[in-house]
């Protein structure tokens, strides 16, 4: 079976979605995979297949066609995230954070104009960018710096926020700012910042160890003045949105690291199908076998997570437990399946002349962004303890 042929887990998906997925995926392997190397080694995105993203309708699939969306649903994003991951973990993620988190927080919080603005420009040619992160509030994000008083219509925030995915590219950002500290979590505020505001800047991009094409960076606030039409959602509801953002966010990461696995596996399953040694292909060796089926097994197993929880979200059903649970196993299951690969390669597979060393990279930021992996098994265990 050909790698264009496989196609996993075709139970779960109607014919629409196979038909996009293979369009993604035809997508993906014509227009990127000729760069995914030279970006990687650059640390950059190029600013055409950015494009290219748009003109296929892959920044705004959720977005009502009104703004200039699909209007598709949120399994059709992850279905996009996967078969980018597949190729190119990075442009997976621009477009994962362009998806899951910054237009479902502004379909879910927007006003009607926010949505006119934003999610039009959003559907057409402005990247999203989503900045909670900061230096002292990562688990525990609500240890938020970042300060914004209210000065007449418009507030002014000063501080800073890390590790920002889609720094250099986004036009837009949801920024989380307290505009009173003595409030703890309940000052928090979301904030649509856009590039042009005055006092705001991109600061140093992080040199990376995996999705090193997509940008990762320090922003800067320096007296930022943010119109108070600008305010996400209420005042103080910041902690709100953040969570549950986030919450749909990770079935996203799930699926971009799915998608890394099934790039690790095809690598690995024809190398060993041609690799010879000892006379034979390594294929017909039963230890090879016994590591293609158990990566085989924990892909599956990974997806059809990622899959319920995407199902899950657009029922409009509890979807909490099975998000965590989502990125927790996927996460884990990328890291491992992309870890036999290269040992499946053996010295080959440490080189970066064969692609699985950099699937490997990749996917370790599985199991940290979004939400650790011990965030994960903590939020599955209060749920599953408060029964």
């Amino acid at each position: 079976m050909s790698q264009s042929e496989h196609r996993p887990a075709l139970s779960v998906l109607s014919e629409d979605e196979l038909a996009f997925r293979d369009a993604v995926r035809e997508f993906a392997e014509a227009e990127i995979k000729p760069h995914v190397g030279a970006m990687d080694e650059a640390a950059e995105m190029r600013s055409d297949i950015v494009a290219k993203l748009f003109e296929m309708g892959l920044m705004g699939i959720e977005s009502p066609e009104k703004y200039g969306g699909a209007g598709a649903t949120f399994t059709m994003a992850c279905l996009a995230v996967e078969e980018l991951g597949r190729i190119d973990g990075s442009v997976s993620v621009l477009c994962d954070v362009q998806n899951t988190l910054v237009t479902n927080a502004f379909l879910k919080w927007g006003t009607d104009a926010q949505k006119e603005k934003y999610l039009s420009k959003m559907a057409k040619e402005w990247v999203g960018a989503y900045a909670l992160s900061e230096s002292s509030s990562g688990s525990d994000a609500f240890a938020l710096k970042l300060r914004a008083e209210q000065k007449g219509d418009k507030y002014v925030l000063n501080g800073n926020k890390l590790w920002i995915t889609n720094g250099n590219e986004a036009n837009v950002f949801i920024v989380f700012a307290n505009i009173d500290a003595t409030k703890g979590y309940k000052g928090i505020t979301a904030f649509i910042v856009e590039k042009s505001f005055p006092g705001f800047k991109v600061g140093k991009k992080e040199d990376k160890l995996g999705i090193r094409a997509s940008s990762t960076c320090e922003l800067l606030f320096e007296n930022c003045e943010v119109p108070a039409a600008n305010v996400l959602g209420e005042v103080g509801k910041g902690y709100k949105i953040a969570i549950e953002t986030l919450n749909e966010g990770r079935i996203g990461i799930g699926a971009q690291m799915v998608g890394i696995a099934q790039g690790a596996y095809e690598a690995a399953l024809n190398y060993v199908k041609s690799r010879e040694q000892f006379g034979k292909p390594i294929a017909q060796f039963q230890g090879v076998q016994f590591q293609i089926a158990q990566m085989r097994t924990e892909l599956e197993a990974a997806r059809l997570l990622v899959y319920n929880a995407a199902r899950l979200k657009d029922a409009g059903l509890d979807f909490i437990e099975s998000a965590a649970m989502a990125k927790l196993y996927a996460s884990k299951a990328a890291e491992k399946i992309t870890s036999l690969a290269i040992d499946l390669f053996g010295g080959n597979g440490f080189t970066r002349e064969y692609p699985v060393e950099k699937f490997w990279r990749d996917a370790k930021i599985g199991q940290i962004y979004e939400g650790t992996t011990n965030m994960q098994m903590q939020t599955i265990a209060k749920i599953e303890l408060d029964k």
